[in-house]
Parts: structure tokens; sequence; C-alpha cells
């Protein structure tokens, strides 16, 4: 099975975390449904030119989370995620992703009120190409 993640080698996030968050995001995103069975380490490392262990980390930690299971011998799945868990994951993603950009944006300057109008300008912008048929980045 191929996994649409995409690696950017030029950013400081380290690369464990960039897939953990992308699987994260499509299992709890639903595009990835439960019992859905993951490409072996060895596979998404391939196909991802990273090492084994990078993948081990990151089906590890989202093991511990209760998103993935493995089972001996036939590989690893994604777990059963609640709705309230699922709306927990999603508000906090989201809630991170929004302080982080808080954050840039304080570091250049920018009041709470510009911030806002950019914020409403960027919501509204990114709703109407989706409802245009673009799909939501």
């Amino acid at each position: 099975m191929w996994i649409p993640i995409q690696i950017n080698e030029s950013s400081a996030e380290p690369l464990y975390h960039q897939i953990e968050t992308q699987l994260r995001s499509m299992i709890v995103g639903g595009q990835l449904g439960e019992g859905t069975l993951l490409p072996s380490i060895r596979e998404l490392a391939a196909s991802l030119n990273c090492s084994a262990i990078t993948v081990r980390r990151v089906y590890q930690d989202l093991e511990s989370e209760g998103l993935l299971r493995t089972k001996q011998g036939t590989g690893t799945f994604v777990g059963k995620v609640e709705d309230e868990q699922r709306g927990t994951y999603k508000q906090t993603f989201v809630k991170e992703a929004l302080e982080a950009a808080i954050d840039s944006a304080r570091s250049v300057q920018y009041s709470k009120e510009e911030l806002k109008l950019l914020f409403l300008e960027v919501l509204e912008k990114k709703f109407e190409d989706t409802e245009k048929g673009g799909e939501a980045k």
C-alpha cells in the first residue's frame, strides 16, 4: 500500500516527526480506516528513502498512542479510533498548528488585530478554494 507521505528534507523538523505527524493525520482524519494494513517497516522506509529505524520509531510511537496495532507475523494495522478520541486528536492537532502560526506571527511583530485579519483572509481563501473543487491543503 502506498501512503502519500511527503518528506521535506530542508525542514528543521526531524524526519520521524514529519512522518509521524502525517501518518497520525491520515488515521485521525479517516483517510486510513480501522484495520488498514500498513506497509512493512522496510517497505515504508524504502519508499521514503529513510532508515528502517526511523519508521520503526514512528510505528512504535503511534502504537503506544493506540492508533496502530501490530499482529506478530501479519503486520501493522490501523487501530480503532473512537469518535471522542478522534475529536480530541483533531482539536489538539489544529490547536498546535495555530499556536505555531501565532508564534511565527509574533516573531515578526504582527499585532493581534493584523493577525486576526490575516487569519480570516487565509481562512476564506482556503475554504473558497475547497468549495471550487480544490483540495484542502
